[in-house]
């Protein structure tokens, strides 16, 4: 068996570890950046921490290796707390998908930098193609989630964002929509119509910037 639901189990330990970090990041950044609008919601349930198991929805984690999709636990947020709660909900929203966009930029920058430095010279090819593989897939992950997450559909972060810079009557019509969204969602996801939406952004979209990202580091420690 070298293969679980269409998945490589070699895959399995990379996305384990990288899922990991991104989903922990990503809802910290969450609450981090609420916090500092004056909103203690998730730091008062205890949100407010890089400790994974805090983050981590099981079912969530689970269907990302089986059904190629998943969450982690949504962090609390109150907008009563801030004193601009459009400009404070719409950069709430960002942090999450921008800390995943970081940590694509972060993983190449401290592989590049390595590999300019002479670090991984002499390591056997086994040990460099691990390296190599987990960096790819560390990154392809993140720039993922930060395009995924960007998709205007209910609860995902940008729908989020369009309600903030929606006029009020505008959202007052796109509450009454948002049990409708994971509908269409995976809608899009299951039938042809994401060949037209959905798939050219996440298999065009996401390699294209994740390849421009590794081209700008690699430019920078390997002249």
């Amino acid at each position: 068996m070298d293969s679980f639901f269409g998945l490589n189990l070699e895959l399995i330990p990379y996305l384990a570890i990288t899922l990991i970090i991104a989903f922990t990041l990503h809802e910290y950044a969450h609450a981090f950046v609420a916090y500092k609008f004056g909103d203690p919601t998730a730091k008062n349930q205890g949100r407010l921490t890089l400790a994974p198991h805090v983050h981590l929805d099981p079912i969530g984690t689970i269907l990302i290796f089986i059904a190629g999709f998943g969450w982690a636990k949504p962090v609390p947020v109150n907008r009563f707390y801030f004193k601009n709660p459009r400009l404070a909900g719409i950069l709430v929203s960002l942090a999450g998908p921008l800390s995943n966009l970081l940590l694509a930029c972060l993983a190449y920058l401290l592989f590049f930098l390595l590999v300019s430095l002479g670090l991984l010279q002499g390591l056997p090819i086994s040990i460099l193609e691990k390296i190599e593989l987990f960096v790819d897939v560390f990154t392809r992950l993140n720039v993922l989630l930060f395009i995924f997450n960007l998709l205007p559909f209910p609860p995902l972060d940008g729908y989020r964002i369009l309600e903030d810079l929606a006029p009020a009557d505008l959202r007052v019509k796109m509450t009454r929509l948002e049990p409708f969204g994971i509908i269409i969602f995976l809608v899009l996801i299951f039938t042809d119509l994401g060949d037209y939406t959905i798939n050219p952004l996440l298999y065009d979209v996401v390699p294209s910037i994740q390849g421009t990202i590794m081209q700008w580091f690699a430019s920078i420690f390997l002249r």
